[in-house]
């Protein structure tokens, strides 16, 4: 009788590193990345061609899709080259996306294109594998060097293989391990985020917003070249005057456009590496500090509506803080609220009293009511503590 394996209760973690792959590797590379895209794009076409014939199909499972993977195979020999757990992996997202766009959750799946700048793939970590310090075993590609592998600790679930705007490869690894909780300290803490402070604590510190005003203004004069060296690589055809095509005598023009694309997309790299590392110091330090974490309940989306504030909002990335500690609390035994941010600077955290609504350009206050003196961003940044902690 075969015994069933339990599902593992330990909790996943995402792992990230580089990868050098040699000219051959890089070039194998390339050809999985377009072999998952084929296949995506042949059953993207096959659903719709159901779905336009005859609406009342029954749809494709991924059971279904399976079986029809041997069949692709015999009838396009190159995606045998390919790690046959990646297709898996794609059947499995395209029939999850067709059944969420069926249930109004979803637009409907479109087709990938080969001129993305961030390719990948994924597979099942069925024969990946460490070896020594700077090596992995990969599946169709065997040793590839890589950066330090000792940050790699637990079982190894999935792979996903990508390359970068930059050109640069890296593997990335859901690692199965149990994570020792931090010790209890018995604080807790409300955290107001803002534009002038990324966070504003309920006990007074402020951590001031993320700036890269160098690598910015870098991206910004690459994205100026590149936009003028693109107008002179693409020239319009004539037999098509609507069609742009690359001209003969422009494949200088080319080579210097694509320079100023990676020199660009090496800054954009550089912003948000800068940015990540400065989230993760703040959040490391706040999981450790605080056993109650009280943030606010933002709809970022919404906010950006506002084009005079968008910029702004989005480079201080309020979403990946709150991501952040999300998974962290989650990891080291500690709790993090979510509450609705309303009227949170306009109450006063002394007397509870609704002082009524002030512009942004106010930033300190005194309540009428009980003549105390408010910094605005501490004042709600308490309060948010108090509505976190009544819902705990």
């Amino acid at each position: 009788m075969a015994i069933r394996k339990r599902k593992s209760d330990l909790p996943e973690y995402g792992v990230k590193i580089r990868l050098y792959p040699t000219l051959v590797q890089q070039a194998k590379l390339r050809q999985f990345f377009g072999n998952d895209r084929f296949l995506w794009n042949q059953l993207v076409s096959l659903y719709q061609g159901r779905y336009k014939n005859n609406k009342s199909l029954k749809l494709l499972t991924e059971f279904d899709l399976n079986n029809l993977l041997p069949a692709l195979k015999n009838e396009y020999p190159f995606l045998k080259a390919s790690d046959s757990s990646s297709f898996q992996i794609v059947t499995k997202n395209i029939s999850d996306a067709w059944e969420a766009f069926f249930a109004g959750t979803r637009r409907k799946p479109r087709f990938h294109s080969k001129h993305n700048a961030k390719q990948s793939y994924t597979g099942k970590s069925s024969s990946i594998r460490i070896m020594g310090k700077r090596n992995m075993f990969l599946p169709k590609l065997r040793r590839v060097r890589s950066s330090k592998t000792g940050v790699i600790d637990g079982k190894i679930k999935r792979y996903t293989i990508s390359i970068d705007a930059c050109g640069r490869y890296w593997l990335s690894l859901i690692v199965e391990k149990k994570t020792a909780f931090l010790p209890k300290t018995g604080k807790a803490v409300g955290i107001d985020v803002g534009l002038t402070h990324l966070a504003i604590l309920s006990d007074g510190r402020k951590f001031d917003r993320f700036s890269s005003d160098f690598c910015e203004k870098q991206a910004e004069i690459w994205q100026s070249k590149s936009s003028k060296r693109r107008h002179l690589a693409l020239v319009k055809s004539q037999q098509d005057v609507n069609k742009k095509v690359l001209g003969a005598k422009s494949l200088s023009d080319y080579r210097n456009w694509q320079k100023a694309n990676v020199a660009k997309n090496r800054y954009m790299s550089r912003i948000t590496n800068q940015r990540d590392d400065y989230l993760h110091k703040i959040t490391d330090q706040l999981v450790k500090e605080y056993d109650v974490i009280v943030i606010e309940d933002l709809k970022i989306k919404n906010m950006t509506k506002n084009h005079h504030l968008a910029r702004s909002i989005l480079r201080q990335s309020w979403g990946k803080l709150r991501e952040m500690l999300e998974y962290k609390c989650k990891k080291y035994g500690k709790i993090l609220i979510k509450v609705n941010p309303a009227y949170t600077s306009r109450i006063c955290s002394k007397c509870g009293k609704d002082t009524g609504k002030k512009p942004l350009s106010v930033r300190e206050w005194d309540c009428p009511f009980c003549k105390a003196h408010h910094d605005r961003d501490i004042n709600a940044s308490i309060n948010i503590l108090l509505k976190g902690l009544a819902q705990l």
